[in-house]
């Protein structure tokens, strides 16, 4: 059983930056293949970045690429969603999650993760 806590959101300006951590209490992190989604008050939750169990392969939702990058520290646990250029529009509670089925290279399909962490939030001031 793997346990996700998130940290790292907080209130910034539009064009700032924000680094989201999400550490994993469990032995098997490199087992598992990472994502960060969010969920804007009002609307589904969608995808923003995955990352494969090695590190190499990388996708993100539209809206973030360019702007966010994830990566991940197999050795430490854990996975970081680095946001930068942040806009009004990015508001929400971020959640990371873990997916033995995200293994290989990663997904955007949140069916595909077993574990979620509880959310950061994230306010981006106009």
């Amino acid at each position: 059983q793997e346990q996700l806590v998130e940290s790292g959101g907080g209130l910034v300006q539009a064009g700032g930056s924000l680094r989201l951590s999400c550490a994993t209490s469990g032995r098997t992190f490199s087992s598992y293949g990472m994502g960060w989604f969010r969920q804007a008050p009002g609307k589904e939750r969608e995808f923003v970045a995955t990352i494969s169990w090695t590190g190499f392969i990388t996708h993100y939702a539209d809206s973030v690429k360019g702007r966010f990058t994830i990566s991940r520290v197999n050795a430490k646990n854990t996975v970081y969603l680095q946001m930068n250029t942040l806009k009004p529009d990015d508001t929400a509670v971020y959640y990371c999650a873990a997916g033995a089925r995200a293994y290989y290279s990663g997904s955007s399909d949140p069916q595909r993760y077993d574990y979620w962490g509880q959310g950061t939030q994230v306010t981006v001031s106009s």
